[in-house]
């Protein structure tokens, strides 16, 4: 069976691509780093593809607001293709940058491309955070969290604007669809909106959602950052047949690719 073809979208200021590129590549696909001007250009095109990886960083510095150059370059120049993508059924992952990325676009949370209806804003107490937190896998249809639903994982976190906000009806929307895919997680394994463990204050404690398909999730903690044991800090006191947290979510995109 053919590996599925990762697109790992960069441009400058994206500094995860690499990470991103081992997790995927670890988990079985075949990956090609791809520079947003080489699609602009036609080198390139998204249908080569059957997964559109959008790592953590500073797009275009996070100018303006961060990722909203690159979600403008994406809903205009490359709008066709990326609604052809999606259309295709084909798997959108945006991490950390990437998710905002996404969520500026409108992809996320209602998946329609041009119309901004949430936003990740300024971490509440105005500080980059940058730590390991505990996610709540919530039960849903994503498609990049089979098997590892309500079951809580360990993941870093690093960001200064990641507090997930919408207004009340869209995010009741969201809630009701069950798009909700990550929550930050207290020592006791709850959602809490309590800091550090909630490290920006997003409502709902919202770490991560997904699209009415569950093909496309936006998540602020970098799963791609726990794909070794070694990479945790309490790797030696884990179980010997421990997978690392971060791995499956890849692992999930690949299988469900090789399907198509």
């Amino acid at each position: 069976m053919l590996k599925p073809r990762v697109c790992i979208l960069r441009t400058d200021g994206i500094n995860c691509d690499e990470e991103t590129f081992y997790a995927f590549n670890k988990a079985g696909a075949e990956c090609r780093m791809v520079h947003v001007n080489q699609i602009r250009s036609g080198e390139e095109k998204l249908a080569s593809y059957q997964i559109l990886a959008l790592p953590g960083g500073f797009s275009y510095g996070d100018d303006v607001h961060s990722g909203k150059i690159l979600a403008v370059e994406l809903a205009s120049f490359l709008k066709e293709q990326l609604e052809e993508f999606v259309a295709a059924g084909k798997l959108v992952l945006g991490i950390c940058n990437g998710f905002q990325v996404l969520v500026r676009t409108g992809l996320l949370p209602e998946r329609h491309l041009g119309e901004i209806n949430a936003t990740l804003m300024a971490n509440e107490n105005s500080h980059f955070e940058c730590r390991w937190v505990n996610l709540l896998v919530e039960r849903s249809h994503c498609v990049f969290t089979r098997s590892l639903e309500g079951s809580i994982i360990s993941v870093q976190v690093a960001h200064g604007e990641g507090k997930f906000y919408t207004a009340p009806a869209t995010l009741q929307g969201i809630e009701n669809r069950g798009q909700v895919v990550f929550r930050y997680a207290g020592p006791d394994g709850r959602p809490t909106v309590l800091y550090p463990h909630n490290p920006n204050g997003s409502l709902n404690a919202i770490a991560g959602v997904c699209d009415t398909t569950g093909r496309i999730m936006g998540m602020m903690p970098h799963p791609e950052r726990f794909v070794e044991k070694t990479q945790h800090p309490n790797w030696r006191r884990m179980l010997s047949d421990t997978i690392p947290h971060g791995l499956a979510i890849f692992k999930n995109a690949v299988d469900y690719s090789k399907q198509m």
